[in-house]
């Protein structure tokens, strides 16, 4: 009996072990061209984040990270440092002013090459 305990015991531990800090979540982010695309996948070159592919259709970024070194919040934040807005953080009004007229998804102005 004991070391059915013991292997019950043993077998839960390397379960607890196993489970993944690493998680993908998408999140709405406001942008308008390839340049806000590089803009927003670079401001999230944090530590914790594994990767991060923002797309100008759906106006939202995918991210997969390590829920242990960085949350939710501190990507939100990071992108929204940069001048672009998302689901839960409005943008830094000084970086949204500095980006190109291009990038000012506010207007709504981007003109396509």
């Amino acid at each position: 009996m004991k070391s059915i305990i013991l292997i019950l015991g043993l077998f839960t531990s390397i379960q607890l072990a196993a489970q993944s800090t690493i998680q993908t979540s998408t999140i709405a982010v406001k942008g308008n061209c390839d340049e806000c695309k590089e803009r927003i996948e670079n401001s999230v070159d944090i530590k914790g984040v594994k990767d991060a592919t923002w797309n100008e259709e759906t106006q939202a970024i995918t991210i997969t990270f390590d829920t242990k070194k960085v949350s939710i919040e501190q990507i939100e934040t990071a992108i929204a440092k940069s001048g672009h807005k998302t689901a839960n953080k409005e943008a830094d009004l000084k970086a949204y002013n500095g980006l190109p007229d291009c990038c000012k998804y506010e207007s709504k102005h981007c003109e396509k090459k």
